[in-house]
């Protein structure tokens, strides 16, 4: 390439990226800003999260974590169609990932629990998933120990509480942060950390409509969407989405907007699971919420920038677990 062509190249890209910042937002959209680690975290409250979230000891057969379904040596997720529960139970929904999580503004894809505290007490008494109870589940912390003693250091009280321990739970997962994404780093002003085909991805996820629903830091998880806007979508899951939490016949099939951190590694994708590559969920969103066919080179394109959101993953020390020895029988 001579000196000519690099420069009207450059010039090019230049004018690319004032367009796209000049582009006016969609209604409802929010800046979207970098991803950056947590702070204000309780140290001592996250360790004790951190063992929670790996022990098995809170479901009733002794072998599900939380870890199980949202395992973080895989994006977050356990990467099925539907998660596995108890006895091997296929449960009608896909896992969300729980990398970036505090940043939904509601938790499931319903929207069935307002914070991660919340969301953490519900899979311990799900019959479906960990299938303990709340009262069982505390009586076989209470039988360690080890955790006696911890919890006691954290929260002052000799008495371990469900909400002692979903609040645990949840100050680890804030911790579960994925800053230093090569477009975080163009955020940041590095303008070669994305390339111009990528670059372009971003300008045709914008242009299109796809920043409507998926903006914010998390570039989704800020608002409930109606799956299925231009084309219907065909499910085989029997969730009808927030309407099984209001009863509102105008929230059928309505979910949690997905969060796009990560994306490449949280497949399969959609409430259901249904679809297993980036590429087909492109195509079917456009489809189906913009009413719009890519091409094979717009869809390309946005793979390519969707790919860019991938941060640094969490560095988990893995927890050893408080031994049980001397308890002689599971609750």
């Amino acid at each position: 390439m001579n000196k000519k062509t690099s420069g009207l190249a450059w010039a090019a890209l230049c004018s690319a990226l004032l367009a796209m910042a000049a582009l006016p937002k969609a209604q409802g959209e929010q800046p979207i800003q970098p991803i950056v680690p947590a702070t204000q975290v309780n140290i001592g409250m996250a360790e004790l999260g951190k063992k929670l979230y790996f022990d098995p000891r809170l479901s009733r057969s002794g072998i599900i974590s939380c870890n199980t379904c949202h395992n973080l040596s895989t994006g977050g997720t356990d990467n099925l169609r539907t998660s596995i529960g108890h006895n091997g139970r296929q449960g009608p929904l896909n896992a969300p990932t729980v990398l970036n999580a505090s940043l939904n503004f509601v938790q499931f894809w319903d929207g069935h629990a307002t914070d991660l505290a919340e969301q953490a007490s519900y899979p311990i008494a799900n019959p479906g998933e960990m299938a303990f109870t709340h009262t069982l589940a505390l009586n076989a912390l209470q039988a360690i120990p080890a955790y006696r003693r911890e919890f006691k250091l954290v929260f002052d009280q000799d008495r371990i509480e469900i909400n002692h321990v979903t609040m645990a739970i949840a100050e680890f997962e804030k911790t579960l942060s994925t800053p230093n994404s090569r477009f975080d780093q163009w955020l940041l002003g590095k303008k070669d950390a994305l390339s111009a085909f990528e670059l372009s991805g971003y300008r045709l996820f914008r242009e299109s409509g796809c920043i409507g629903c998926h903006n914010g830091a998390a570039l989704g998880g800020n608002s409930f969407q109606r799956m299925g806007i231009r084309q219907p979508y065909k499910s085989t899951s029997p969730s009808e989405g927030r309407i099984d939490i209001t009863g509102r016949p105008s929230d059928r099939f309505s979910f949690k907007v997905p969060m796009l951190r990560n994306v490449e590694l949280t497949y399969p994708y959609f409430h259901d699971g249904a679809v297993g590559t980036l590429p087909e969920a492109v195509d079917l969103m456009g489809r189906l919420q913009l009413g719009r066919k890519f091409t094979d080179d717009e869809n390309a394109r946005i793979v390519a920038f969707l790919r860019t959101l991938t941060g640094d993953q969490p560095r988990i020390t893995l927890p050893i677990l408080p031994p049980s020895a001397g308890v002689k029988q599971r609750p």
